[in-house]
């Protein structure tokens, strides 16, 4: 088992508290650390390179800027696939960005092991901003050594989201079973109603959803770990049952899917079109503001009994690059944006489900979809964060390729897993 290994027992091992604060909200101390008030004056200028798009929460992350104190801070904003693009080239450049948005887990580690990442451990220690941690939360952000090179922000977990009013009106409730998300799907498409959204047209990766869950459901997270890194194969006997799986959901999705982004694929959601949405809690800002409130989830029912529950709930945040020319602007903004104001003021503005890392935020406004997330999360016995998250960027890529040829030719199986294989083997050779 990995280092980045969360199971349910470790993460109450770590000291957190499963209330209204959320899963991992219990992770932070209490302490704001250096520059957490808005930054000490004479840092320099910092260059933050950020991935996030949607609307409200980039201009919450503007808002956050321009309240600094610390320094000038110039924000630049590039679409997330490109970001992905381009991050390598972003952290191994001369004149790198001083802090890049990105995630915690594996995909960090892969970038630190090159040596790509500033040592952040002293934001962890004594009156740090991140010096409460738990144990769980401090491993995420941890490279090979131990030493910490991320710090998180803002996690939000996985499910399907649909519509109260929309399953009242087609006379259905939500699923407790396989077999009976399957009857569901069955009874909606008679409906006239398409069961599934996706949106992969800029956004190949949501693909990997349901790869996730499908492989958690049937293998479990302990050997969804292991094949992403890499001591299985994507042909091997457990994974074409995945995709057989899978095979079987391809009938239906939305036919549009593969024209959709991630965030367009809920407007038929939201126009009672298509039914639900196997996504990140960050949908509910894709939604009409007066739709949120009508939004439920339920998780992917059990498959296996015998295989303990995973759920998803990747973790955001920042790093910062070590060939950058301001390693101490870099520090003092960093510890700004994991302080409980910052994260208090990031969550309100964006308007999103996600929830903050720090327990001194306030979080007794939540929503009761919010609050049923985090208990959602509190039940599980295992926590995965995602695809790229839990293996590399690089990684992702040939899960792109590969799912949404798949999802174009779902009887070529055979042949794009094997293709699959070869791919992911030459990203683990170079």
């Amino acid at each position: 088992m990995s280092e980045t290994t969360l199971t349910r027992r470790q993460l109450l091992a770590g000291g957190m508290t499963l209330g209204a604060a959320g899963l991992l909200a219990a992770c932070v101390g209490t302490t704001s650390g250096g520059g957490g008030g808005g930054g000490s004056a004479g840092t320099g200028a910092v260059t933050l390179q950020n991935s996030i798009q949607d609307a409200d929460p980039k201009a919450a992350l503007e808002a956050l800027v321009k309240a600094y104190q610390g320094g000038d801070v110039t924000l630049n904003s590039v679409a997330t696939e490109q970001f992905r693009a381009q991050l390598t080239n972003y952290l191994r450049s001369g004149d790198s960005p001083e802090v890049l948005s990105w995630y915690a887990g594996s995909v960090a580690r892969a970038y630190a092991d090159e040596g790509l990442l500033l040592d952040v451990s002293s934001l962890w220690e004594g009156d740090g901003p991140c010096a409460g941690f738990s144990d769980a939360l401090r491993s995420l952000s941890s490279d090979a050594s131990g030493a910490q090179i991320f710090v998180p922000t803002n996690y939000y977990w996985w499910s399907v989201f649909y519509k109260r009013s929309a399953f009242e009106k087609w006379g259905v409730e939500p699923p407790t079973t396989w077999d009976e998300f399957h009857a569901l799907c069955e009874n909606l498409s008679g409906q006239g109603v398409a069961p599934l959204a996706n949106g992969l047209s800029s956004t190949p990766w949501m693909a990997s959803g349901w790869f996730d869950y499908l492989d958690l459901r049937l293998n479990g997270a302990q050997y969804h770990r292991e094949l992403l890194a890499g001591e299985h194969a994507f042909n091997d006997p457990e994974v074409v049952a995945v995709m057989e799986e899978y095979k079987r959901l391809v009938p239906y999705f939305d036919k549009n899917a593969a024209s959709y982004t991630a965030q367009e694929a809920a407007t038929p959601v939201a126009q009672d079109a298509t039914a639900m949405y196997l996504v990140g809690a960050f949908v509910s800002g894709y939604f009409p503001e007066d739709q949120r409130d009508d939004l439920d989830f339920f998780s992917v029912p059990v498959i296996d009994d015998a295989v303990p529950t995973a759920e998803e709930a990747p973790t955001d945040g920042f790093f910062a690059a070590a060939r950058s020319d301001n390693h101490e602007g870099a520090l003092d903004l960093l510890a700004y944006l994991a302080s409980a104001d910052a994260q208090q003021q990031f969550i309100e503005r964006s308007r999103s489900s996600n929830l903050p890392t720090s327990p001194d935020v306030d979080t007794s406004a939540f929503s009761p979809l919010v609050q049923k997330g985090i208990a959602l999360l509190n039940d599980t016995e295992e926590i995965t964060q995602f695809f790229n998250r839990d293996s590399s960027d690089a990684l992702q890529a040939t899960a792109d390729t590969a799912l949404t040829k798949f999802l174009a030719d779902p009887d070529s199986l055979t042949s794009i897993l094997d293709e699959w294989q070869t791919a992911a083997e030459g990203v683990r050779g170079s």
